[in-house]
């Protein structure tokens, strides 16, 4: 149940709808100005926690740091644009009930009342204990916190791209030198000695005869081996870089109201 004794605990609360999906961050709290109850957070959505939307706390619970809501995110993110301020008038507050289908709590409000609406919700964003979200009011002490935003950046895992090693045949030519060697004729020529004496005078004074010697030749012979030269595989390495990444913030500023010009800065 949401009362005053989880406005502490709502502050910053990652806010979820029924099914757990998460909506955004609660930036503040309204409160009724008549019973204190909370009725109304605002809600960081978009990039960046650019956009803030009010969402009702009816049927509303804390479960841990979490605000789980009774109004589905798509409800959340199309809900009329009400400019935060430090009280939401009438016609602001009929539009959003109108808008998720709620009975506005004032509808029974004594219609002779002059002050009807006037003053019925004030932002309290903020109570004792909950540090950055001072308002005026019954609730609070005798200073307000001046806060900002900054921008906190993170990064994420993405798919780039995907990496493929395939091997293909290609033919080249090669050139080798290959040494080889061929028997050529000669013509030898010896006198006659007593060692050949014999030899030369075994045939007829004259006569004809032929003589054939074989020759032979070394040729080229080409052939090819497989064998391995190197294993490839993919591999991934991380290259840093730094990219600037920008975003909207926001943060408050004082100013002093000061109608005697007394005051000193």
């Amino acid at each position: 149940m949401i009362d005053q004794s989880t406005l502490a605990a709502m502050s910053g609360a990652t806010v979820r709808d029924p099914a757990g999906e998460k909506i955004g961050k609660v930036s503040q709290v309204y409160l009724d100005d008549q019973t204190g109850t909370p009725e109304w957070v605002t809600v960081r959505t978009g990039l960046f926690g650019g956009k803030e939307s009010f969402v009702p706390l009816a049927d509303a619970d804390m479960r841990g740091d979490d605000l789980v809501i009774a109004t589905e995110k798509a409800t959340v993110s199309g809900a009329p644009r009400v400019d935060e301020d430090d009280h939401l008038s009438e016609e602001q507050e009929t539009e959003l009930y109108r808008y998720y289908g709620l009975t506005d709590s004032f509808a029974t409000d004594d219609a002779s009342d002059t002050d009807y609406g006037a003053d019925r919700r004030t932002d309290l964003a903020g109570t004792p204990g909950v540090d950055g979200q001072d308002t005026s009011g019954p609730t609070t002490d005798d200073a307000m916190t001046r806060s900002e935003e900054h921008l906190t950046a993170g990064t994420e895992q993405v798919e780039t791209g995907k990496a493929r090693l395939r091997k293909y045949v290609v033919t080249e030519t090669q050139h080798v030198e290959v040494p080889v060697s061929r028997e050529e004729v000669t013509l030898e020529r010896e006198p006659i000695t007593e060692a050949n004496r014999g030899a030369a005078y075994s045939g007829g004074d004259i006569t004809e005869e032929e003589h054939e010697v074989t020759l032979k030749a070394e040729r080229p012979v080409v052939t090819t081996e497989t064998e391995a030269v190197e294993r490839v595989r993919l591999g991934k390495e991380t290259v840093a870089s730094t990219e600037t990444v920008t975003g909207q913030v926001r943060k408050e500023q004082v100013e002093l109201d000061d109608p005697t010009g007394t005051s000193k800065n």
